[in-house]
């Protein structure tokens, strides 16, 4: 998607450690109308799919996967980072480590919002090293849902966690996709 390559490039901001900020546009303030579009782009990429269910983590995902929600006239489910009161009753529960924030939890969903029946598409807004990914195919696999496919925003093709999906035999769709990131500037793999 080329309009997330010039969003990037003039909003996005390269901090150490390999982190891109792009906090003015998609995580804390966020573009309603470029979500939008992110949203229709999402739903024609899988439109031909049988997706009768988005599943996202918390929390920077959910406003990406709730426009393609929109779109695609699907529930959005979330996992939370942590088993929490108001999730009562059998829950299903896969281990991950954030590569952002260093710390590793356990990303829940409750066996009410993930069934068999479900054909899920797993929606994110970064995709580095696929901790995250892996975890939410993990509740899919404990719910017996199929997955479509994995629609990111951005992934950080440097960090291998793309490649490797893909190697497993997920289609993975990424909104941009960035080969080398430093100081200098972003290099995009296309």
């Amino acid at each position: 998607m080329q309009r997330m390559e010039e969003m990037i490039l003039t909003y996005g901001k390269v901090l150490p450690g390999g982190i891109l900020k792009v906090g003015s546009f998609l995580n804390q303030q966020i573009d309603s109308l470029f979500l939008r579009e992110m949203g229709e782009e999402i739903a024609a990429l899988y439109r031909d799919c049988g997706v009768n269910k988005i599943l996202t983590i918390e929390s920077s995902g959910i406003a990406i996967a709730a426009a393609a929600g929109i779109v695609m006239g699907v529930p959005v489910v979330f996992a939370k980072k942590h088993k929490t009161s108001n999730v009562d009753g059998k829950i299903y529960a896969a281990p991950v480590h954030s590569f952002t924030h260093g710390n590793d939890y356990q990303a829940v969903v409750s066996t009410d919002y993930l069934t068999d029946q479900d054909t899920v598409l797993i929606v994110d807004d970064f995709l580095a090293s696929g901790n995250a990914l892996h975890g939410l195919v993990n509740l899919c696999g404990q719910a017996g849902a199929k997955v479509a496919g994995m629609a990111i925003a951005v992934e950080k093709c440097f960090q291998g966690g793309g490649d490797e999906l893909r190697a497993a035999g997920y289609r993975v769709e990424s909104l941009a996709m960035i080969e080398a990131m430093t100081d200098d500037g972003i290099v995009f793999r296309h």
